[in-house]
């Protein structure tokens, strides 16, 4: 059976914000058994980001002021913790991966973040993290990610960029924020895009990631290429993303890879959508590598 990861902590203290931080919980309602991580430690931290930016990082939560000031989101004590929790979720994801095939963690994706500086509502890489420590730790030499948000993950990029034990492949929304990075490969998008070129681009291109080898693939699985978000303008139906979704577990699955889900942002206007999509992909994790029964999202 796929474990889940997650943590009560995961909640950010972004009132109003239009990241949907109740998203969490309402998951987490409609799980079973859930494993509960432990925050990714500062030695573990300092395998992806500058010591100099994780000391700027505990300034500036220390101040309300500061913190609102210095990023997109409120940075406090109680958000810090929550970025170190859910890193050690992705860490902890990875592990089950490696050991069962394929483990989410119920948060997590924070692939703007690079080694020092923060941006786009991320503190922290968790992803970067991740791979590193699971490297450093011996238990993987390659690996890859596949971020499939509708925003490219440039921190994610950045990190890795010229590092050819990790894969980075991004399919994305090309003209929007981030400002674009390197990946090792990247597939932009024009504004409107639907379900029928986003998958037919999507099985064109994936299989170039398998060609690195990696023994692991973080799949950061963001609900915000869908045609209701209102941070961006590609217009995949649920239907669609749920082929993305099925397409990627398929060939992990093929391939004999373990996959370690992240759920990465969705902005849509109704929050119960962005929860259905995230249920919707941990339903599909379940249906390919056990196909034992899953949490159904709930009703519209």
């Amino acid at each position: 059976m796929v474990k889940y990861v997650y943590s009560a902590m995961y909640r950010l203290d972004w009132p109003g914000h239009v990241f949907p931080v109740e998203k969490y919980d309402l998951i987490r309602a409609r799980l079973g058994e859930v494993l509960e991580p432990e925050p990714a430690t500062r030695e573990q931290l300092l395998l992806a980001h500058t010591p100099g930016y994780l000391d700027y990082l505990d300034w500036v939560s220390r101040s309300p002021e500061r913190g609102g000031a210095a990023f997109e989101a409120p940075c406090s004590p109680r958000v810090l913790e929550a970025f170190r929790r859910a890193t050690g979720g992705t860490l902890l994801a990875g592990r089950l991966a490696l050991r069962e095939g394929a483990a989410a963690n119920v948060g997590g994706g924070f692939h703007h973040a690079s080694a020092g500086r923060g941006e786009g509502f991320c503190l922290i890489n968790d992803i970067a993290v991740a791979i590193r420590v699971l490297q450093k730790e011996g238990l993987v030499r390659q690996a890859a990610v596949v971020d499939l948000d509708l925003h490219q993950g440039n921190g994610t990029a950045l990190i890795f960029q010229g590092d050819p034990s990790v894969f980075t492949y991004s399919v994305h929304q090309e003209h929007l924020y981030p400002p674009k990075e390197r990946s090792s490969l990247d597939v932009g998008l024009e504004s409107c895009t639907g379900d029928g070129e986003y998958l037919e681009k999507l099985r064109a291109s994936l299989p170039r990631v398998f060609e690195s080898r990696p023994e692991l693939v973080i799949y950061q699985a963001g609900a915000d290429p869908y045609e209701e978000d209102q941070l961006g303008s590609l217009r995949l139906t649920m239907e669609g993303l749920r082929g993305r979704d099925r397409f990627v577990f398929e060939e992990c699955r093929r391939r004999g890879v373990p996959v370690a889900v992240t759920l990465g942002g969705g902005y849509a206007r109704r929050t119960e959508d962005v929860v259905t999509i995230h249920l919707n992909t941990l339903r599909l994790l379940e249906e390919v590598f056990s196909g034992a029964s899953a949490p159904r999202p709930p009703a519209p």
